[in-house]
């Protein structure tokens, strides 16, 4: 089968021919038929994040199943599925008794420390496995597996209340689907970005006001939570001149500069704001991720390529000439 192989980090895109997988007997085969471009892949090609090399990245995998192992009874061949970044734990651990799996050290993480979904075909652990919803096309369904998935997430865990408003921070790959997530779910939507050329349709997206900066945001009431989903610290520290006492601010986004996050803390002490680093946080997120854009209340803004791109598609993610989701097709 095709794969899209990095041998080394800093190394080019390439494609290979590499044997089939076969499923052990806890495990799925899947004919893979979108895989999502994230910037996670740009970290892991430049060394960022922890990676077996030779590596086939891609952890926004979804397809159809087209063997099972033998002890598999909750999946069948013919269903679409996705698969998270998150595939196994150790279940042995404190973190994975308590039911927070995410913590553990001994995870199995999708293109990580084990082949991901820029391929034909992909091996996933049954029980990682995620039913895609009838209707909703693979193209649309892949971001949702880490983009949709991170985000929706992110709100859940800062628990907004009805009335409490919500502000999202850098309008990307991320953040036109937490504009999205925010408002399908009900809450006064904010956005914060310095493109203009962006508010009309960021307002679309379902936003009620998009604000070039903190301050502004701050002049309009400010806001509850913020999401910041950006790839810079800075508009992450303007933006909290519009957070509001007992606010909240989760973090989803990485620098892409290597800058540190350093801010004023008085005012922040007196807001008792409180400060979320934030990945995707459960499975049962990433159903209503799911669902959600099944029901037609969110759409990824995707630009597809086919898997014979894979190194074009890279190199527009890597300069940020994408909007918003890449996605790669078989």
């Amino acid at each position: 089968m095709r794969a899209a192989v990095v041998t080394s980090p800093h190394a080019k895109w390439q494609l290979q021919d590499i044997s089939e997988p076969k499923p052990a007997a806890d495990q799925v085969v899947i004919k893979i038929h979108a895989s999502g471009l994230c910037y996670t892949d740009i970290h892991q090609t430049e060394g960022g994040l922890p990676v077996n090399f030779p590596a086939v990245l891609g952890h926004e995998p979804v397809g159809e199943i087209v063997a099972i192992g033998e002890a598999v009874r909750t999946r069948k061949i013919g269903d679409r599925v996705g698969v998270p970044w998150l595939q196994s734990t150790c279940g042995r651990c404190e973190w994975c008794l308590r039911g927070k799996n995410s913590f553990c050290a001994q995870g199995i993480g999708t293109g990580q420390n084990t082949h991901g979904g820029h391929a034909e075909y992909m091996l996933a652990f049954a029980q990682a496995t995620m039913l895609i919803p009838d209707g909703l096309s693979y193209e649309q369904a892949a971001p949702i597996f880490c983009a949709g998935y991170t985000v929706w997430g992110g709100l859940r865990i800062a628990d907004p209340k009805p009335h409490e408003r919500v502000a999202v921070v850098g309008i990307g790959g991320l953040g036109h689907l937490a504009v999205q997530y925010s408002n399908a779910a009900g809450f006064e939507t904010f956005a914060m970005s310095g493109s203009r050329d962006k508010y009309a349709m960021i307002k679309q997206l379902g936003a009620h006001e998009v604000f070039p900066d903190g301050k502004s945001l701050e002049k309009a009431g400010g806001a509850d939570v913020i999401l910041f989903t950006a790839n810079a610290y800075k508009p992450l520290v303007d933006s909290l001149q519009g957070l509001r006492p007992d606010g909240r601010v989760v973090v989803m986004g990485l620098s892409n500069t290597n800058e540190p996050l350093s801010f004023d803390g008085l005012p922040m002490l007196f807001k008792r704001a409180r400060f979320i680093f934030s990945v995707q946080n459960g499975v049962e997120y990433l159903y209503e991720a799911l669902d959600y854009a099944a029901k037609g209340k969110v759409k990824v803004m995707t630009e597809t390529y086919p898997l014979a791109d894979i190194q074009k598609a890279y190199d527009n993610v890597a300069k940020g000439s994408v909007r918003f989701r890449a996605v790669i097709t078989n």
